[in-house]
């Protein structure tokens, strides 16, 4: 069968809990990366290269725009965020399942280029559950509390450009969807070359 591995995009309104989702997947299985962006802001105490981030100049980075290296980019303030493609295409030509913890707009960027990737948006149980978990969090403002819960309502309008949706109720639970799609996905037809089916059903006649 085909080696490939799947891009995943998870996406979904902040204190829906997607990064817990994300770590609690990837620890599950080693076939699974997670995508590893590039910036051109600086080191913060703790972070390693090519593990949190791959940090860039910005001229590299603009160049990388120029080159069309970068599947998505954003930039926020002074710095700049962006997808590198080469980190994603080594792995999934690895056979590693990619996983991309990214916005809704990053989101579409990327379904432009890989309209094969697997696209699940990430819902908390409630509005009154997500509203909990962004104050629980103790690091917001009232101003922009309402502003984080505002723009979880418009982000909740996009699921429709998204092909699984899964509410994080119950991590383990929750886990377990998105494993399901994962396997689901790798038995698509569409995904599988007749020739990878032939080489298999031959492999199985000669081992009896």
């Amino acid at each position: 069968m085909s080696n490939k591995g799947l891009l995943i995009v998870i996406s979904g309104p902040s204190g829906a809990g997607k990064g817990t989702l994300c770590k609690a997947l990837i620890s599950r299985n080693n076939k699974l990366k997670l995508s590893v962006s590039c910036t051109t802001r600086r080191p913060r105490n703790g972070e390693v290269e090519g593990i949190n981030y791959f940090f860039v100049e910005q001229e590299k980075f603009k160049d990388m725009i120029e080159k069309d290296e970068l599947l998505e980019y954003a930039q926020v303030y002074d710095n700049y965020y962006g997808t590198p493609r080469f980190f994603v295409d080594k792995n999934l030509n690895e056979g590693f399942d990619v996983i991309l913890e990214i916005d809704i707009q990053g989101a579409l960027k990327i379904k432009e280029k890989y309209p094969e990737a697997v696209f699940i948006f990430i819902l908390p149980p409630s509005m009154e559950e997500l509203k909990n978990r962004i104050k629980k969090r103790g690091s917001e403002t009232e101003e922009s509390f309402l502003k984080r819960f505002k723009c979880a309502f418009q982000e909740i309008n996009y699921i429709s450009k998204y092909n699984y949706v899964v509410t994080n109720d119950v991590i383990e639970e929750a886990v377990k969807k998105l494993e399901s799609i994962i396997i689901a996905e790798k038995c698509r037809v569409d995904r599988i070359k007749q020739s990878d089916i032939f080489i298999q059903l031959q492999e199985g006649c000669l081992n009896e």
